[in-house]
């Protein structure tokens, strides 16, 4: 058996590290990109899409509809999380990661062919199976494949890559606008991660630190992960990452949709140019928030929950036209919201051993997406009772964060410890 503090000796060799490390963080990079693009796409695409599939104009209908297809899209990836973690435990890291991008691209390009609000919701639910999957067996991979001083900026890198595909949907809406006649050649773009599942079986390695649990005895992750020794464990990283969730999916994905509502739809670039402040902010803040971890796990999520709730407060309480005010403060909630996408790949990796960790961290993060879910089919109700104000709805949603100053201090501090085998 290896020692806590021991690297495997494919680790110890810079040689093979310099080869197999950087393939690995190149596809799971490229993977995370590709799970940020799809997480782009509704925002777009949802009201447009949504107005010719109901033929309505209201948003009372459309923000109903909106929070069913977000909390659909959060179930599967919650459902994907846990199930492509299990078969990384399994089966391995690659063969898992490379059928849920295959899954992913699939069904993302046969929302072109959707004809109703219901069908659309089946292919959201079966794309978010395999994006869910990706995000834990991508970082289960590169966490067990870098030496351990290389966490800090390897996290910020996964959450940021994210971000970079979320900013580059929008950027292609900005310059092509998306209008109700012309929404589904943005889900064919969608597809294009499919091309990933070739590079991932050719060229990427397995995680030796794997193979090497797996030789030491059947892994039993679902039964472990719930038993006594990780079960509090368990419920920590649920709890935390359903907060971020909840903020996220709950407020700040409809932030673009509030925008396209501000200008009454005469500007289809308006909620591309939202939705690329907030990732570009999401890219800086994924960093940062991997970075400040450095002094303390718990402080950094503890900062990171103040300053959300703060600009999310000056947003929805304080902003009613679209313009500067209100896209400056998308830049800086995309930041601070999405930071916790840089902390979560650091913290999570931390509290579990090799022969469980992609399963906890599928269930763990994407267990936080169900309740995400119930937010967002939350965030729907409420928009239709505030008579389409998302305003109102973000700023009752957004009071997640305020629990999470609380709950942090209830977690282990994992700063300074290597990877549990």
């Amino acid at each position: 058996m290896i020692a806590a503090n021991e690297q495997s000796p494919s680790l110890r060799s810079e040689g093979a590290l310099s080869t197999a490390a950087w393939l690995t963080l190149a596809a799971a990079f490229l993977g995370w990109m590709f799970d940020g693009m799809e997480q782009g796409i509704f925002p777009l695409v949802a009201r447009p899409a949504l107005r010719e599939l109901l033929a309505v104009d209201g948003d009372q209908q459309i923000g109903l509809w909106m929070g069913r297809l977000t909390a659909v899209f959060l179930v599967g990836a919650a459902l994907g999380g846990g199930g492509f973690g299990w078969l990384g435990d399994k089966l391995g890291r690659v063969r898992a990661m490379s059928f849920s991008i295959l899954v992913y691209s699939a069904f993302t390009g046969a929302c072109y062919f959707a004809t109703s609000p219901w069908q659309l919701a089946v292919f959201r639910f079966v794309a978010a199976l395999g994006m869910g999957g990706e995000w834990s067996l991508g970082v289960a991979l590169v966490m067990e494949t870098w030496p351990s001083q290389h966490r800090p900026w390897l996290a910020g890198a996964i959450g940021a890559a994210s971000n970079i595909g979320f900013l580059a949907i929008g950027g292609i809406g900005y310059f092509v606008p998306i209008t109700a006649h012309s929404w589904r050649w943005v889900m064919l773009v969608g597809a294009a991660p499919a091309a990933l599942t070739f590079f991932v079986r050719l060229f990427v390695p397995e995680s030796q630190r794997w193979k090497e649990a797996v030789g030491r005895g059947e892994a039993r992750p679902l039964r472990e992960i719930f038993s006594a020794p990780l079960r509090r464990r368990t419920l920590i990283a649920i709890t935390l990452a359903s907060i971020a969730l909840i903020g996220t999916w709950g407020s700040v994905q409809w932030i673009p949709l509030w925008a396209d509502k501000l200008t009454n739809g005469t500007m289809p670039a308006a909620k591309a140019l939202t939705q690329v402040l907030i990732a570009s902010g999401a890219i800086v803040g994924c960093l940062g928030g991997a970075l400040a971890a450095r002094g303390g796990r718990r402080a950094a999520f503890a900062v990171l929950c103040a300053a959300s709730f703060v600009t999310c407060a000056l947003l929805f309480h304080g902003v009613s036209h679209y313009g500067g005010p209100f896209l400056l403060l998308a830049f800086l909630i995309g930041a601070f919201t999405a930071a916790f996408y840089g902390w979560l790949p650091l913290y999570l990796p931390e509290l579990f051993p090799t022969r469980v960790r992609a399963t906890a961290q599928g269930i763990g993060y994407n267990a936080g997406r169900i309740l995400a879910a119930i937010g967002a089919l939350g965030a729907g109700r409420l928009v239709e009772f505030y008579d389409g104000n998302y305003a109102r709805m973000g700023a009752i949603i957004t009071l997640v964060y305020v629990f999470g100053l609380g709950i942090i201090w209830l977690a282990p501090e994992t700063k300074g410890r290597p990877l549990p085998e």
